[in-house]
């Protein structure tokens, strides 16, 4: 096969894996939580820690539970506009954003309870908040889409625990960029399956200190990909260590 047909054929299934994963705009509405510098949208319910580091930075949302679906959709990432609201939408604005974070619901009376099911919410960090509208406009309407996330670099993992088990948290996964399976496998052992703590934090029981670790990620469109001796037999909890692949974005 030539490189220019397999140039079309990327570019093909780059651009139907778009237009399957955000074919339909859909309402729902947004706020944002915290100050401009996003300190208060750090670590959160999928497991993430410093944004920054993470590569996510201010681009993020917590998502109501309409939309948390448990913590699967985490990192997934969605297209907003501003629509219906000429009085604050800033015209032809658009962000990206990550689903980092979950926005709780309230379940005292109230009017306002924007993150209650089954409500579709995006409570965004200021930063992008303010891309589609003043800051004063509290809360507005907006449609939105799934699409196909874009990443830098390898799928990653933090690794944490004891001795006795092992978590991981795994990030900056691009393409569908929500992961619905992780299994792990040390230089020793044969493939184990990891079971969802929260969010994207995933455990396993099986003893691993001392061995090379791998890694096998299904990502929410089904897609999987292998990822070899991405952590070494020295590995250290509390770092973290970058596969050399990752999913088309």
């Amino acid at each position: 096969m030539s490189k220019f047909q397999s140039l079309v054929r990327l570019v093909l299934f780059i651009t139907l894996s778009v237009q399957a994963m955000g074919r339909d705009w859909q309402h729902a509405s947004a706020t944002f939580y915290g100050d401009m510098q996003g300190g208060e949208t750090m670590q959160g319910a999928c497991g993430y820690g410093n944004l920054f580091q993470q590569g996510y930075g201010l681009e993020t949302a917590a998502l109501s539970t309409q939309l948390f679906n448990d913590g699967h959709s985490c990192g997934a990432c969605f297209e907003i506009m501003c629509v219906n609201d000429p009085q604050w939408c800033k015209p032809n604005a658009v962000i990206k954003v990550t689903a980092t974070n979950f926005c709780p619901p309230n379940w005292v009376p109230a009017p306002d309870h924007w993150c209650n099911p089954p409500r579709k919410h995006f409570d965004l960090s200021m930063a992008m908040f303010t891309k589609l509208a003043e800051s004063k406009a509290g809360i507005i309407p907006v449609i939105y889409r799934r699409i196909i996330c874009e990443r830098n670099g390898g799928i990653r993992f933090e690794v944490k625990g004891n001795p006795y088990w092992t978590s991981v948290v795994v990030y900056n996964v691009a393409g569908a960029g929500l992961v619905n399976h992780v299994a792990i496998k040390g230089s020793n052992s044969g493939w184990i399956s990891m079971t969802r703590n929260w969010g994207q934090v995933w455990q396993t029981g099986v003893k691993l200190v001392g061995q090379s670790l791998s890694f096998r990620v299904t990502a929410g469109d089904g897609e999987v990909l292998w990822l070899d001796n991405v952590a070494p037999a020295n590995w250290q909890f509390g770092q973290t260590y970058e596969g050399d692949g990752n999913f088309i974005g």
